[in-house]
């Protein structure tokens, strides 16, 4: 049952900022890199990271956190982690060429589940024997899910 809550709020906690653009549009939209553009000529991280989907994605988690039981704060960091490992994610890709819409499997999904399970282990004890399978589990249903949330109209890609 550990397993699959902390995979659930690995979920919430990338899924928030998608479900909160897909209904507030281009709202409060505040690029998180402000439009920085490195000497490669590419973005710090993209106009899909924003100041909106990263408190989003913490507030959340906190709340998703609580209500399973963790407590507001862990819920909070593992949203706060999942966050770092999406903007590593994009700085990633944008070094290597790809555009944010740019399918690049593994590398969208692990940083963001490997991070907040570091933060769980680091912080609070929860031990390997229940993070990896979490966050793996995470990253399977991501791969999994992403297809269906594009045919729903939340994503703006098929992956």
């Amino acid at each position: 049952m550990l397993i699959l809550a902390i995979a659930l709020l690995l979920i919430v906690a990338n899924g928030a900022p998608v479900v909160l653009g897909k209904f507030m549009g281009r709202a409060a939209d505040w690029r998180i890199d402000g439009g920085i553009v490195l000497p490669d000529g590419r973005p710090l991280f993209g106009a899909t990271k924003t100041w909106r989907g990263l408190v989003a994605a913490i507030l959340a988690t906190g709340f998703a956190g609580w209500l399973l039981g963790f407590g507001w704060l862990e819920g909070a960091l593992i949203g706060v982690g999942a966050m770092v490992g999406d903007l590593l994610s994009s700085f990633l890709k944008r070094r290597l060429g790809l555009d944010s819409s740019a399918k690049a499997v593994f590398l969208d999904q692990v940083p963001e589940a490997l991070i907040p399970v570091c933060i769980l282990n680091a912080g609070f004890g929860y031990g390997w024997a229940v993070l990896i399978p979490a966050a793996i589990g995470f990253v399977v249903v991501d791969i999994t899910l992403s297809p269906l949330l594009y045919r729903l109209g939340l994503r703006r890609v098929p992956h």
